[in-house]
């Protein structure tokens, strides 16, 4: 068996639901100042409301502006109370503060008592349930995704003949990635997906992006629909089931010379999973610890600290836009994306007057409160975090504007990084005819592209993060200049 799977006899571990009957608590502001409304005149009635209700404000913008981190900010404040763009200033605070220590790693007992469900990327797992059991009744993903139950109609028939028996027990082969797309959203991660999908050895998840590590294994599937049912490990198991139904074929019929030399490999991609750790402030509310300690790739790394991950990245000035543009919300237009991009950067340089650069990049109220996902954009801060815990030859980071302009080149230094065979002259064209995946919609087309003045402030703010990314990565094309 080669090291791209790992197989093992062994039991499946028992998944206590340790996140469950956690509640997410609010703190609301009063703005009745009811107390001064007691009788007397007409006049002395309105004038007490009148000056209540302003005190109510200066509270509220009080509030805003010291950035209280245990309550919830919803919407942005109202612009009289906002504080003035100043980019000379936002700028200074960002290059003084882009320079901070490392994140401490937390140990892995840290890791494994927040979340004991550890195993190897594949695995004999003891199949406990009775013959003829249907295996997937209750996995929650096939609730979320009818092309997924389609899979498990499907997967239902044969399932029976690629169980293990051994010692009087019966086992299935349960599988995990041996490599991650994580991000970034609008980056090109789709398109990538359904090239590499292309390719005979590798064997995807059966349906795109489940975000399991970021939201679901936590009991979320939108954040703002609050709470749900914990995915259990089991549910994102199963959807490995087909690559690990075509992994065992093709270990049983390795004795054949022609496929001897053929190793599958499996793959997730979820754009979320580079950046997505809301989960943390909606569980752990109550921490006094200003930046989340436990982030998705300590349990990624915990789990398989052999790894591969790949990261497309953008110019995040254009990613900010595509990212406007993908959302459907009424009356979209480049107006409206240049006034949510001003709210968004006065909401950062509020928080960042009296926060850390980390602290105002991971902080769930902020992201929420911005009318656009600016912070998705400020790549070298995630990337930096993933750096300590995985090692730089295990991340394979593409620029989505190299990716576009050499697309067949940039696949084969995907394939060379994955480690699987080359493709035929035939297998590599298809691949590289494929059209472009996730394209944007004619009616967004018809916007046409941002404000300059847009582009110019956005230019200005990501400039500083941009020149860091550039010298981490030592390449020039992360500075996005020629862009």
């Amino acid at each position: 068996m080669d090291n791209k799977h790992y197989l093992q006899s062994s039991s499946e571990a028992d998944g206590s639901n340790h996140n469950s009957g956690t509640s997410l608590v609010i703190k609301w502001i009063s703005l009745s100042p009811l107390s001064y409304l007691r009788a007397g005149s007409t006049k002395l009635k309105v004038v007490s409301f009148l000056f209540g209700l302003t005190l109510s404000f200066f509270i509220v913008a009080s509030y805003i502006l010291t950035w209280d981190k245990t309550g919830i900010l919803i919407t942005p404040a109202p612009s009289p109370l906002r504080p003035s763009l100043d980019m000379r200033s936002l700028l200074r605070n960002i290059l003084f503060k882009l320079d901070y220590t490392p994140r401490r790693v937390p140990d892995e007992r840290e890791v494994i008592g927040s979340d004991p469900e550890v195993k190897n990327p594949c695995w004999l797992a003891e199949y406990l349930s009775e013959p003829g059991a249907d295996p997937y009744r209750r996995n929650l993903f096939t609730l979320r995704s009818k092309s997924f139950k389609t899979v498990c109609d499907n997967m239902r028939t044969s399932f029976q003949g690629h169980l293990h028996h051994r010692d009087g027990k019966v086992y299935r082969l349960r599988c995990l990635p041996y490599f991650y797309i994580i991000g970034q959203p609008k980056c090109g991660t789709t398109d990538l997906f359904h090239r590499l999908r292309l390719h005979g050895e590798i064997k995807f998840t059966t349906m795109k992006e489940p975000h399991w590590w970021t939201r679901k294994r936590f009991g979320y599937i939108r954040f703002k629909d609050g709470l749900k049912a914990r995915f259990p490990l089991e549910d994102y198991l199963d959807l490995f089931d087909m690559a690990a139904h075509r992994i065992q074929e093709h270990m049983l019929a390795n004795s054949s010379t022609e496929n001897s030399e053929v190793q599958f490999i499996t793959g997730e991609a979820s754009a979320s999973t580079m950046w997505d750790n809301q989960a943390w402030s909606y569980l752990h509310g109550d921490k006094e610890e200003a930046e989340p300690l436990l982030l998705a790739q300590d349990f990624i790394h915990t789990v398989q600290p052999n790894a591969k991950i790949i990261i497309m990245l953008r110019d995040p000035v254009e990613r900010l836009y595509s990212d406007y543009l993908y959302f459907k919300v009424a009356n979209k237009s480049m107006e409206d994306f240049h006034q949510k991009v001003i709210d968004s950067l006065q909401l950062f340089q509020a928080c960042l007057l009296n926060s850390t650069l980390r602290y105002c990049v991971y902080n769930t109220d902020l992201s929420n409160a911005m009318p656009v996902r600016l912070n998705l954009g400020m790549y070298v801060v995630f990337l930096l975090d993933w750096f300590t815990v995985f090692q730089k030859d295990q991340i394979l980071i593409l620029p989505l504007e190299e990716y576009a302009a050499n697309l067949g080149a940039t696949i084969q230094k995907v394939f060379e990084f994955l480690n699987v065979g080359s493709l035929s002259e035939q297998a590599a064209a298809a691949v590289t005819r494929r059209p472009m995946s996730n394209a944007r919609r004619a009616a967004d087309r018809r916007l046409g592209p941002m404000l300059n003045a847009t582009r110019a402030l956005l230019r200005d703010f990501h400039r500083p993060f941009n020149s860091k990314l550039a010298r981490l990565l030592d390449h020039k094309a992360f500075l996005w200049t020629d862009v």
